[in-house]
């Protein structure tokens, strides 16, 4: 017996009109793009407004937006990620997490190139528990790979997707 599929998070597929390649790829760009425009606006307005290592109390005792620096070591992905332009007529968990990853490692490596340090600016903190300061692009990491985690956890079986597919 094949188990019933518990979770699903997101399924956009074409439905009665067939959409071409292009017209899903445009989603796909246009989620990484707001994500590297959002990221870009944000540590442009935290480098601006407020001064190095000092921040602004959000919600006392709990988050301040505040300006540091990162200057640790950069990272790579996607190195041989190109799975996801295969299907690229459905939009899915897996595709909108790979378009989060991308606008946000993109958003971090324009940082580290262009200055050689990534501006952190969301510092989230209870009472003397802190957590590491983080920005939009780090944000939309590690949701794109909460999503992923999310979509192989709860994915159907090649079986199961067979079946749903007849």
């Amino acid at each position: 017996m094949i188990p019933e599929r518990r979770f699903k998070v997101f399924d956009f597929t074409a439905r009665e009109l067939p959409q071409s390649d292009y017209s899903m790829r445009k989603y796909f760009f246009l989620i990484a793009v707001s994500v590297i425009v959002l990221d870009r606006l944000t540590k442009w307005a935290v480098a601006t407004y407020i001064p190095l290592h000092d921040g602004l109390t959000v919600i006392p005792g709990l988050f301040q937006i505040t300006h540091v620096e990162n200057r640790g070591a950069a990272f790579g992905l996607f190195a041989d990620s190109t799975f996801v332009w295969k299907n690229s007529h459905i939009m899915n968990t897996t595709t909108i997490g790979l378009s989060l990853i991308l606008g946000g490692a993109t958003g971090n490596l324009w940082d580290r190139v262009v200055d050689g340090r990534v501006v952190d600016f969301l510092h989230f903190y209870l009472g003397s528990y802190s957590w590491p300061d983080f920005n939009i692009a780090d944000s939309a990491i590690v949701i794109g790979a909460i999503l992923l985690v999310t979509e192989i956890l709860f994915a159907k079986s090649s079986s199961q997707a067979v079946k749903s597919s007849s």
